[in-house]
């Protein structure tokens, strides 16, 4: 800890710690709610998002307004802005999002499983979205079918897609 100077009238005490939690970076949470994109498009950061209750970590109702972040979503040239909120209190920031969509993911839910069960009856691709995309989903949904679903894996592809959709994950993820 730091000592104050000498040399004033005042004792040597330690200068007064920070009383408030750091924002640590891996404190984010992601809250969905239903939007319609093209209002969103539209509007920009003039859109009427919700604010939540309160946080979904500490239960604390004091929300600050915590700007905005850039996203960009299958079928448009540039970014959304997606609202955030930051809690004081536990340093959570809460990031709002279209529901539909999975984090991290431009497709929707329903585009990645549409492409994926073309792919698994027909053996072709999904036209109108890059192959590259579609591969990686494709493969990232078999690995975890293989590391989660063991015994499901002869129901097919797209039952565990939906399977794992059932559990809270996002089938299509690369984490394991």
């Amino acid at each position: 800890m730091r000592k104050r100077a000498a040399g004033r009238n005042e004792p040597n005490r330690p200068l007064k710690q920070r009383t408030h939690k750091r924002f640590s970076g891996n404190g984010t949470m992601v809250i969905f709610f239903p939007v319609i994109l093209k209002d969103l498009f539209i509007l920009g950061r003039n859109y009427p998002w919700p604010r939540p209750d309160s946080c979904p970590r500490c239960c604390s109702y004091r929300l600050w307004g915590h700007g905005y972040v850039p996203a960009y979503f299958e079928g448009y040239d540039r970014s959304f802005s997606l609202k955030r909120y930051l809690c004081p209190d536990c340093g959570c920031v809460i990031r709002l999002r279209p529901r539909g969509y999975f984090k991290r993911f431009q497709a929707s839910i329903a585009v990645i499983r549409s492409s994926i069960a073309i792919k698994s009856h027909a053996g072709k691709w999904r036209p109108g979205i890059k192959k590259e995309r579609q591969r990686h989903w494709f493969r990232s949904l078999c690995k975890r079918i293989k590391v989660y679903l063991t015994d499901e894996w002869h129901r097919g592809i797209l039952a565990g897609f939906d399977h794992l959709l059932a559990l809270g994950q996002i089938p299509v993820s690369r984490a394991i």
